[in-house]
């Protein structure tokens, strides 16, 4: 072996040096830079935008590197690839470090941005920088602006009063999923039920369209899909009215998607919120003013309502059954009973709803089973668990005997025809609701004036910028007392009015960006044409966490947008691909804090001992246990859960990335487990995705090998035909893991290979086949056996069909029925030879020792079978 092959098997690959040489050429190059105008196929990959806080772990790793496998396979298959990065960059987050650290939110935001990108671009992803955008730049929510601007003049946007979740710390409208045991998700605060001037975007004039364009979503995972149908939650049902006896209003309007339990009614509820419960408060009602006080503590959140404890306010009312005039129902107020959900007033049926159960038994109401699974089962008490299963009625005077559906129709059409209700679809999905009373925000391009009422900003006015110099000393929206910001002439009148405080909610911000990165010319939102060149999205990847919220809203922004002629698209992205979390183990210890007035005066100490999270580079790891090495106290090892800034369990990438190297990075986030699937970290597991790459690199060296072409190994050839074909399918279908088990099996075939031009090609295809995983070494690689150009841009490997055909087959040998060897022979070899092949074998022969065989049984393709 000569000196220079010595030389060259002894080099290791140098990751540190590798990943800032190629980052860097990428970068000079703009290899990245998707080309609007080129005639490729398009391809669009997108991973949900991350929000700027300050530093990435290695659950962003994973998320991004397989989009970055994706999009880099997809350039290699001759597709022209739009791979962006931005920055979700508004919301609350900002203002709270404002608070906590006196900052201001842009700079506390714009620094993280800096420190994410630096931080990306070390693990080597190809992405567009050129079209990096920041929700919080002017260039950006500019445009947000003009959109909302065009939404309002077509009536899709509207102002009203409504029940919010009131953060009293925080001093902001919480969305109902801000909620958390009946607090704000952030200040901890107890939040309370408010009535509040609203905007909100119409969102259920697209419901129906929103239900079922799920139909069309096949690359979208299933679970995903169910949870948006529930959210939009389309029923039919009966619209019916309750005549009141005595009272300030006639009746009541209720809503009840199972009008065939009407015979099981107790009582009658309503929201606070109601028109009779506000005429009830107005009339001086006694003891109505206290609790109503108590329901507005409460959230709006449906979960939280549901685990709530049901109270009631009794009116003394009475409702007339539209059944039976002598049947008098108690109207209560309660608090499980939102207005903004049907008519915000409601008919309990404590048999078959275990809301109307607990309310029921709480006030001793009666309990009337109307449905059974079968006559025989009419008297089956109902003890602390609803029976909500349709059935047969009983109990239900003309209705008894028929299937609840039956039973439905029965009363829908009663009620019609006797004019006391209406059959009706409602929805489950409410408008959206976009104010926040926060300054970190879009602000809402509307004027309030006291002579013409609501103004639109006129479109050459934005973008409306936020005033820089703000002051978060006192809880609030500074916008409310800037000094200056919000007076400004009418643009219709030109008197002095209002700037809109609000801001938009951040979900808005990113309903479009997709949009943006596709096509983002300086004086509008998007170019039409250029931005259809793209979208839909074709593969969008993202946290199952967002299924609801963030992606309906994304769908009816394409909507919306249709609707407007702005674009000629439904739906945003065709494939949907929502990946298992990165978890680690969770710490706590102990920490002594100050004791506050009231814990000294019951615990008579300076101090309270309270269990705090600990990050892993705090732990000191002893003989004796776990240790915080600030504090010296004992560390508790908790649940492995999925890595969150709040519980310290994540890893930071640069000491990965320092010591191992980005492919190392990126090939544990990929290998160890199916995408979809939650992924543990271990130390351990980075290691071996180290030693992996190192092997790698060993193993694309033969590519350099000059041998003699007269030798080939038909096996190794075909191995790599299959194996390139089986990793495209695999990462066309984000099955990473398998791609990777792929890699592993031809790595072993490479070692165990005797020196060929097969083995020479297998060498070389190597690097092109996990040039999307570990993209530096590939580089590395490819220069070193003086590849063309730019692994980046170099081809997929063609596939021979021909190698992928099965022409041997194994043939089993058995002899009396039991297996004693195996043999290889030509697929759809003729009867004879296979039994001339077997009897052959030398261990039948030692078997028959000379003697020759009673019977042969032969199944072609499959066995020889001997009877000896």
């Amino acid at each position: 072996m000569s000196d220079d092959r010595n030389d060259r098997q002894a080099a290791r690959f140098d990751p540190a040096a590798a990943d800032s040489r190629w980052q860097q050429e990428w970068a000079a190059r703009g290899t990245f830079h998707a080309d609007d105008d080129s005639p490729k196929p398009k391809s669009y990959v997108l991973e949900m935008f991350p929000y700027p806080s300050g530093r990435i772990h290695m659950g962003h790793v994973r998320n991004y590197t397989m989009g970055d496998v994706l999009a880099r396979f997809r350039r290699m298959t001759g597709h022209e690839v739009l791979h962006p990065m931005g920055w979700d960059a508004f919301g609350m987050p900002a203002e709270n470090a404002a608070m906590e650290k006196g900052v201001h939110p842009g700079d506390w935001t714009r620094a993280n941005i800096a420190a994410m990108r630096e931080q990306l671009q070390r693990i080597g992803f190809g992405l567009d920088w050129s079209r990096e955008l920041a929700t919080c730049e002017p260039e950006y929510y500019g445009q947000e602006q003009a959109l909302f601007l065009d939404m309002f003049a077509a009536g899709l946007v509207y102002r009203k009063e409504s029940a919010v979740n009131w953060d009293p710390v925080d001093m902001t409208v919480l969305a109902n999923e801000q909620v958390i045991d009946g607090r704000g998700w952030r200040s901890g605060a107890l939040v309370e039920r408010r009535k509040l001037s609203q905007w909100f975007l119409k969102i259920t004039d697209f419901a129906d369209e929103l239900l079922e364009g799920l139909e069309s979503l096949d690359q979208w995972p299933d679970k995903v899909k169910l949870m948006q149908a529930n959210w939009i939650g389309r029923s039919r049902g009966l619209r019916l009215h309750f005549a009141l006896d005595g009272g300030p209003l006639p009746g009541v309007e209720v809503f009840t998607t199972r009008p065939d339990t009407i015979f099981g009614a107790s009582f009658v509820a309503v929201s606070v919120d109601h028109p009779l419960a506000q005429a009830l408060v107005a009339a001086g009602t006694p003891g109505i003013d206290a609790f109503v006080a108590e329901c507005r503590r409460t959230g709006t959140a449906a979960a939280e309502i549901e685990t709530a404890e049901k109270l009631g306010f009794d009116t003394g009312l009475s409702a007339v059954h539209p059944l039976d005039p002598t049947w008098k129902l108690p109207v209560f107020i309660a608090n499980f009973v939102l207005m903004d959900y049907g008519t915000g007033a409601v008919f309990g049926v404590p048999a078959h709803d275990q809301r109307d159960l607990d309310f029921a038994r709480k006030y001793m109401l009666p309990v009337t089973r109307v449905v059974a699974a079968s006559p025989e089962q009419a008297e089956a008490p109902i003890h602390d668990e609803a029976d909500s299963t349709p059935g047969l009625m009983v109990h239900s005077r003309f209705l008894d005997g028929m299937t609840s559906e039956a039973a439905k129709a029965a009363v829908i059409a009663r009620a019609e025809s006797e004019g006391w209700g209406t059959g009706t679809t409602v929805f489950r999905l409410r408008d959206w609701g976009v104010s926040r009373q926060r300054y970190w925000g879009t602000p809402i391009p509307i004027v309030h004036c006291g002579t013409c009422g609501v103004v639109a900003v006129p479109k050459a006015q934005l973008p409306i910028v936020l005033p820089e110099d703000v002051s978060f000393d006192i809880p609030g929206n500074p916008l409310d007392r800037h000094p200056t910001w919000k007076h400004v002439d009418c643009p219709k009148c030109g008197q002095p009015a209002r700037r809109e405080t609000d801001t938009l909610d951040t979900f808005a911000d990113s309903s479009w960006y997709y949009i943006r990165f596709a096509s983002g010319p300086v004086d509008r939102p998007f170019d039409k044409a250029v931005a259809e060149r793209w979208l839909p999205v074709g593969q969008y990847i993202g946290g199952v966490e967002h299924a609801i919220l963030h992606l309906l809203y994304a769908r009816f922004w394409t909507r919306a947008l249709r609707h407007l002629g702005q674009l000629d698209i439904a739906e945003p992205f065709t494939g949907l691909f929502t990946q298992g979390m990165v978890t680690h183990e969770t710490y706590q210890t102990k920490v002594d804090l100050p004791a506050t007035p009231e814990e000294k005066g019951a615990l008579g100490t300076d101090t309270v001992s309270v269990s705090t999270w600990v990050a892993p580079e705090d732990l000191d790891r002893r003989a004796d246990g776990l240790f915080h090495r600030p504090t010296g106290h004992p560390v508790h090892v908790g649940r492995v859960e999925k890595m969150s800034k709040s519980k310290k369990n994540t890893v930071d990438p640069a000491p990965i990335l320092d010591r191992y190297g980005a492919d190392a990075a990126r090939w544990f986030m990929l290998s160890d487990s199916p995408p979809e699937r939650d992924l543990p970290w271990s130390e351990a597991g980075i290691e071996g995705a180290a030693r992996l790459v190192q092997r790698v690199w060993r193993l694309t060296e033969p590519a350099l090998d000059t041998v003699d072409a007269s030798n080939g190994d038909i096996s190794l050839r075909k191995l790599l035909h299959r194996t390139s074909a089986g990793i495209a399918e695999d990462v066309e279908a984000l099955q990473f893991n398998k791609a990777v088990a792929k890699i592993f099996t031809l790595l072993g075939a490479l070692e165990k290979a005797a020196p060929s031009p097969d083995r020479r090609e297998a060498a070389r295809t190597l690097i092109l086949l996990v040039a999307p995983m570990i993209p530096h070494l590939a580089e590395s690689a490819w220069e070193r056996i003086g590849g063309d150009g730019l692994v980046a841009d170099a081809a997929w490997p063609v596939v021979d069909p021909a190698m992928l055909v099965d022409d041997e087959v194994t043939i089993a040998i058995q002899v009396n029925g039991k297996l004693r060897d195996t043999i290889m022979a030509a697929k759809g070899a003729p009867k004879d030879e296979l039994e001339a092949l077997a009897i052959a074998s030398a261990k039948v022969q030692i078997i028959l020792a000379g003697a020759s065989p009673k019977k042969v049984i032969v199944v072609p393709d499959r066995l020889v079978n001997i009877v000896a």
